[in-house]
């Protein structure tokens, strides 16, 4: 009996479609995701992710964030002179 391993892959999209049908009509590929991150599949292998552009700039606005907050708890723990500041309304 030979034994044929079977290759279980993550699919991290609700909607998935071959790398065949995306070449045949990206736009249509684009506007059936209906806004959602679309997985591309090469021999049934996820091999890309299509994310629509709102959701990337979204992602990449998160991420900046988080970036930003990190160099706000390294700043806040280092025992640097704290300086009072006053704003007055102009």
């Amino acid at each position: 009996m030979t034994y044929y391993p079977v290759m279980i892959h993550d699919i991290l999209a609700e909607r998935c479609i071959s790398i065949s049908d995306l070449k045949k009509n990206p736009s249509a590929a684009i506007e059936a995701a209906d806004g959602m991150p679309l997985a591309v599949l090469n021999r049934n292998t996820p091999a890309a992710y299509l994310v629509p552009a709102k959701a990337w700039a979204a992602l990449m606005e998160r991420l900046e964030d988080m970036e930003l907050a990190e160099i706000v708890r390294q700043r806040l723990s280092e025992n640097q002179e704290r300086i009072n500041v006053r704003i007055e309304d102009l």
